[in-house]
């Protein structure tokens, strides 16, 4: 209201006044104008400065709601995937309940969350590739069925025998006490045990 009234005023006065009363009159329309142009710009950059702020509380409210999902139980997937890959017994057993068992290609079974992370511990067992692919997940409630092709290789067993098989491999996720836990994985061969380049034999 007060610029309308002053522009107004300006106006008035530019209309009754001589040329040269005019070019002072012209002065303070550009401060005026320049104040303004200030006062957006301030605006603006108080804008930018609030909004990193305020976007993660947005990108929270975006998040699913927790809870046993096909999302959830791939990020837990993703992180027992590289925890085998790098050899990071103590993240493996993070990942797996305390019953876990492991079902392999040849159909031996080993039980209890420790037989890996010991493994890895001692020497026996180490990855030197584990790359799995091609996620298919199944969920049922609060259980989950995730099969990925897998690139495994690496070393076993106290002379160190060495190991490169492709498989297909099944793990079995619990949801319980609001989190995932492998409680199974079941490995197959993809192709002939002839076909693998495991040197065990």
């Amino acid at each position: 209201m007060k610029l309308a009234r002053w522009m107004k005023t300006t106006f008035a006065d530019a209309r009754s006044s001589s040329a040269a009363t005019q070019v002072e009159v012209q002065e303070p329309t550009k401060r005026e104008s320049m104040r303004i142009v200030n006062g957006i710009l301030t605006l603006i950059i108080v804008g930018l400065l609030i909004a990193p702020m305020a976007s993660p509380k947005a990108a929270g409210a975006a998040k699913p709601a927790p809870g046993p999902t096909a999302e959830s139980v791939m990020a837990a997937e993703e992180e027992l995937t590289p925890a085998l890959r790098d050899n990071d017994a103590d993240g493996i057993a993070r990942c797996l309940s305390d019953d876990w068992a492991v079902i392999s290609a040849r159909g031996g079974v080993g039980e209890g969350k420790s037989i890996f992370p010991e493994g890895i511990k001692s020497g026996f067992l180490k990855h030197t590739a584990y790359e799995s692919s091609e996620p298919r997940v199944r969920l049922h409630g609060n259980v989950a069925l995730v099969t990925t092709k897998l690139h495994n290789a690496g070393t076993f067993g106290s002379d160190h025998k060495t190991f490169d098989v492709m498989e297909r491999q099944t793990d079995v996720w619990l949801w319980k006490e609001g989190g995932w836990k492998c409680v199974l994985t079941h490995e197959a061969w993809e192709g002939a045990e002839k076909d693998q380049k495991e040197l065990s034999r």
